[in-house]
C-alpha cells in the first residue's frame, strides 16, 4: 500500500511538458511559457519570454516542489542576475514564487494542453 500512495504522488508531480503563465510586472501583463523534461528529480528546460528562451539550470524536483534557476542577462552590460523559482505542483497548475531583489512575487502556470 505505501509503494502505490508514493507512486501515486510522484505522477501527481509531473512536470513534463508545456506550461505558459500571465505574469504582471511594471511593464504589464505578459505570457510566459515553460518547457519541462524531467529525469528522475533532475529538471531540464526553458523559459520563454518576449525576450526570447532562457534555459533553465540547477532544476529539481522534488516530491511536489520544483526549483530552478534563470540567469538573466545584465542591463547596459551589466552583472548577469540569477533568480531562483520555486514552485508547487498542484495537477495541471503550479504556483511559482521568485525574487529579483524587489520583493517576492508570485504567479501561477498551467500545463498547456
Amino acid at each position: 500500500m505505501a509503494v502505490f500512495c508514493f507512486t501515486f504522488a510522484a505522477a501527481a508531480a509531473d512536470v513534463n511538458g508545456k506550461w505558459t503563465a500571465e505574469i504582471t510586472n511594471a511593464r504589464g501583463t505578459q505570457t510566459n511559457t515553460f518547457m519541462f523534461k524531467t529525469s528522475g528529480a533532475t529538471v531540464e528546460g526553458t523559459m520563454t519570454t518576449q525576450r526570447g528562451d532562457t534555459p533553465i539550470a540547477d532544476g529539481k524536483l522534488d516530491g511536489d516542489t520544483l526549483t530552478f534557476t534563470i540567469t538573466r542577462p545584465g542591463r547596459n552590460g551589466g552583472d548577469p542576475t540569477k533568480v531562483v523559482y520555486t514552485g508547487k505542483v498542484k495537477g495541471d497548475s503550479i504556483d511559482f514564487s521568485f525574487d529579483m531583489g524587489r520583493g517576492p512575487q508570485t504567479f501561477t502556470a498551467k500545463k498547456a494542453m
